[in-house]
């Protein structure tokens, strides 16, 4: 067994990564990817939705391709991330454009279609920024079991997209940096309020962006808390192979 190494910010740990092709109700192809654990099955299954497409948001927005780095080897759980309609990364364009979270619904609808279609286990919803909005409008749906969303600012949501979630009950937690930019803690709870299953978490220290690893260590480690509680808290070092994304 080789010594354990640190886990670091372009670590990439061992999984089975799947390009993939969502298709919309509405006929559009989107670029994705599904990161499952190398040799053994999903105890839970996230399905990952980006910031803001028109200000650099996309399926490769550090946190979230981070997920897909680390917790399914760290965590045994599958990631699933794509590119919402007319949104760009490395691993391609997805069709259509951007549509201020409406379309983007059936964008979401896709990718749960397609956990549903490969029997993942226990599906979540995590979103970032304009992502907690698309989760909000339109991810109050089976099976999803609950949601995260990292930096909500409630920009597109409606009050009658909290009451939706309110009344269905599933679970909801809102990890909210002490310094965003948009909402910060104290106003999140007040908005969040009408929600009875919600819980807010305030990060100290954190800004919208959670730029650096301790804020990455610490949306992860809630996420697993959560998702897969039997698998917290994560570790920070490990032991197996290793490799090193190059363009961090």
């Amino acid at each position: 067994m080789p010594d354990a190494e640190r886990i670091v910010a372009n670590s990439v740990l061992p999984a089975r990564r799947e390009s993939l092709r969502l298709r919309t109700s509405d006929g559009l192809s989107l670029v994705a990817e599904l990161a499952l654990p190398a040799d053994a099955a999903p105890v839970a299954t996230i399905v990952c939705v980006h910031p803001l497409p028109t200000h650099g948001g996309m399926m490769d927005s550090h946190v979230l391709r981070k997920m897909a780095w680390r917790l399914p080897a760290l965590a045994d759980v599958a990631v699933l991330r794509f590119n919402t309609r007319g949104t760009t990364s490395a691993a391609g364009t997805s069709e259509g454009g951007f549509d201020e979270g409406r379309g983007e619904g059936l964008d979401l609808l896709a990718a749960i279609a397609e956990v549903g279609a490969c029997g993942l286990p226990d599906p979540w919803l995590v979103g970032w920024s304009f992502g907690t909005d698309v989760i909000l409008r339109h991810g109050n749906v089976d099976p999803i079991v609950g949601a995260i969303l990292l930096s909500p600012p409630l920009r597109f949501s409606t009050d009658n997209d909290l009451e939706s979630w309110a009344a269905s009950g599933r679970s909801l937690t809102c990890l909210v940096p002490e310094l965003d930019d948009y909402l910060r803690p104290d106003a999140a709870r007040e908005r969040f309020a009408v929600i009875p299953q919600a819980e807010v978490v305030g990060v100290d220290g954190a800004k919208h962006l959670w730029v650096g690893e301790t804020a990455v260590s610490i949306v992860l480690g809630e996420i697993v808390a959560r998702v897969a509680p039997e698998k917290a808290p994560l570790p920070t070092t490990w032991s197996g192979e290793m490799t090193r994304w190059s363009d961090l």
